[in-house]
């Protein structure tokens, strides 16, 4: 019997891809690796060549992507990604095509979210998406105070006016994290680290949660009181229909005067330009937003909160830990292993 056939469009970076392999290999699973992101293709050849399979193309080019999905119509049963290809309609149709020997049954998504894939396309094809919801809380937790710290310290200017030879001192005294009252919005694994991180340091805190048995954390009546009672906002939700946009101009002028946003979910939850708009603004309450995930990313990598000196930009990275990194890798993998031999028990499923 043929084993089934994994296409990794993103394999795990440095040592972890060794580590990635093997997971794959081991389930039985006849892999084939893109090398369009290792950073060492001609390593990787030598070393598991006559183990798995190699491609080389651009997984954000949908016609790249196409091309592969059907290339000598053997096709592949699963995908696995991790900086979140787009996986659209065109790509479930052509890779679940009735004339391919081997077509798609699961998406693989090394990270939490799914919003890079058509869920709905899925489902008409018979494809199961899974992720690894929780495996980065820690990182991202981490990365939201490290945010937040930088902010509230003014570290980027302190920086940049050092390396300039100024010995530049604040205006006004810095407060401390103990002083200021922190809202989550999003109480899932992410939302409950870092509010059990905040906590420890001092911090009030409240949520915003859809699930009502989470009680650990004070709840806000809603996100208007939230932003009107939260020297800062830290946003750690799916980016979904309800969820899109639902941070705008409206909700930005509710926020207390000298907050601070930070967005390490999705781009799409926060009015890019409305924020942008906002920080430009000497008058708005808003003083400074950090922001890690945008609207547009990777290669179309665009916002209109470019030059802004009270934004602080990280590339989608908040994440990218050893750990975290790891844990996501080798969870995607048992996940895809599972859906493959028809084990589903125990495998988050997203259904849309």
């Amino acid at each position: 019997m043929e084993r089934a056939r994994v296409l990794l469009l993103d394999a795990a970076p440095g040592e972890l891809l060794g580590r990635e392999l093997e997971r794959l290999l081991g389930h039985g699973l006849a892999v084939t690796l893109n090398l369009r992101r290792v950073a060492d293709p001609a390593g990787a050849r030598a070393a598991w060549g006559g183990r798995v399979d190699f491609t080389d193309f651009d997984a954000f080019d949908e016609s790249a992507l196409l091309a592969e999905a059907v290339r000598d119509g053997r096709g592949y049963h699963a995908v696995k990604s991790r900086a979140g290809v787009p996986l659209r309609a065109a790509f479930l149709a052509a890779a679940t095509d009735a004339g391919l020997a081997n077509r798609l049954r699961v998406v693989g998504r090394a990270g939490a979210g799914t919003d890079h894939v058509e869920l709905a396309a899925a489902a008409r094809h018979g494809v199961a998406v899974t992720h690894t919801p929780g495996s980065n809380a820690n990182a991202v937790a981490e990365f939201a105070l490290a945010q937040l710290l930088a902010l509230a310290r003014d570290l980027p200017a302190h920086n940049e006016a050092a390396h300039q030879g100024s010995w530049r001192a604040p205006a006004a005294p810095a407060v401390e994290l103990s002083e200021l009252a922190l809202g989550i919005v999003g109480l899932g694994r992410i939302g409950l680290a870092l509010a059990a991180r905040a906590t420890a340091l001092g911090m009030e805190v409240q949520g915003l949660s859809r699930r009502p048995d989470e009680a650990s954390v004070p709840r806000a009546r809603s996100l208007a009181a939230l932003l009107a009672t939260s020297d800062v906002v830290s946003l750690h939700l799916p980016l979904t229909p309800r969820t899109r946009g639902m941070v705008g101009r409206a909700e930005l002028a509710l926020m207390r005067p000298g907050s601070i946003l930070l967005n390490t979910a999705r781009g799409g939850i926060v009015d890019e330009q409305a924020l942008a708009d906002a920080l430009r603004d000497p008058a708005h309450p808003l003083a400074a937003a950090a922001v890690d995930t945008f609207e547009h990313e990777h290669a179309a990598f665009a916002s209109p909160l470019f030059g802004l000196p009270n934004a602080l930009l990280t590339p989608h990275v908040a994440g990218m830990t050893r750990a975290a990194m790891a844990t996501a890798a080798l969870r995607c993998a048992d996940h895809i292993a599972a859906l493959l031999a028809d084990r589903p028990e125990g495998v988050p499923v997203v259904t849309g």
